[in-house]
C-alpha cells in the first residue's frame, strides 16, 4: 500500500502554462455561469441542485457540499474500479463550490440580475421574467465555453464525467445515457432535499453538452488552442 501511494504521489504530469491558464480560466468562467442560474432563479445545473439542497440542510457552504459530493464518487469509483482516483476532478467540482461561495459573498447579483430591468410576461398563466431568462441563457452558453476549455486543458474535468466515462467502461453505456442518468439522479435527490430544480436543469441537460463540442473546434481553429484532450486524464 506504501509503494502504491508513493507512486501515486510521485507520477510525472507534463503540464504547461497555457494548459493551467485555460483550466483556471475555465472553472472560473463555469461558477460564473452557475452563479447566474441561482440569481435567474429559474433552477439550476443538476450537480448544484443536489449542492444546495445539501447545504439547505448543512448550511456548510456550497463549495463544503461540493467536496463531500466530490470525495463520495471519487470513493466509488476508486472502489468500482479497484484503484487510487485522479484527483483533479475533486479539485475541479470543489473549486466550482468555492467559487460560488465567493461570488454570493460579493452579492455579484447586483451587477447581473438586480441590475436588469423587470420585464415581465404572462406564459402559460405563470409570469416570467424576460431579463431573467436573457441572464439564463448567457449563463447557458457560459458554462457551454468554460467547458470546452477545461476539456481542452486536458487538466481536468468534473466528478460526474469521470463516473460518466467508467458507465461507459463497464456497462457500455453511451456518454449522453451515461450523464443523463447521473444528472437525473443528481437533480431529483437535490430536488427532494430542496435544491432549486427548475427549467434551467433541463436545459442545461439537453443544451450545454451540444455546443461544447462546437466551442472546442472554434477554440481550435480560431484561438489555436491544442486540444489534450480529456480521455488521457482519465486512464
Amino acid at each position: 500500500m506504501h509503494d502504491l501511494l508513493k507512486q501515486y504521489f510521485n507520477q510525472e504530469m507534463t503540464i504547461y502554462r497555457y494548459q493551467l491558464i485555460y483550466y483556471c480560466v475555465g472553472l472560473i468562467m463555469f461558477s460564473f455561469g452557475a452563479k447566474g442560474f441561482i440569481d435567474a432563479e429559474l433552477g439550476t445545473d443538476p450537480l448544484d441542485v443536489l449542492v444546495i439542497g445539501m447545504n439547505k440542510h448543512l448550511g456548510v457552504g456550497l463549495g463544503v457540499c461540493s467536496s463531500l459530493l466530490a470525495i463520495f464518487f471519487l470513493t466509488w469509483w476508486m472502489l468500482w474500479n479497484r484503484k487510487l482516483p485522479p484527483m483533479t476532478p475533486f479539485v475541479s467540482t470543489s473549486a466550482v463550490g468555492f467559487l460560488l461561495d465567493f461570488w454570493n459573498a460579493l452579492h455579484v447579483e447586483q451587477y447581473t440580475i438586480e441590475a436588469m430591468p423587470v420585464i415581465d410576461v404572462d406564459v402559460w398563466g405563470y409570469t416570467l421574467n424576460l431579463s431573467a431568462v436573457g441572464l439564463d441563457v448567457i449563463s447557458l452558453l457560459i458554462c457551454a465555453y468554460a467547458s470546452s476549455l477545461i476539456i481542452m486543458s486536458g487538466i481536468g474535468i468534473r466528478i460526474m464525467d469521470l463516473v460518466a466515462i467508467t458507465m461507459i467502461e463497464k456497462w457500455g453505456h453511451s456518454f449522453f445515457r451515461a450523464k443523463m442518468t447521473l444528472e437525473i439522479v443528481l437533480f431529483s435527490t437535490g430536488w427532494v432535499l430542496g435544491g432549486p430544480m427548475g427549467v434551467t436543469t433541463v436545459l442545461f441537460l439537453f443544451l450545454v453538452g451540444p455546443f461544447i463540442q462546437p466551442f472546442m473546434l472554434m477554440n481550435a481553429k480560431y484561438l489555436d488552442i491544442p486540444n489534450h484532450g480529456i480521455m488521457q486524464q482519465v486512464h
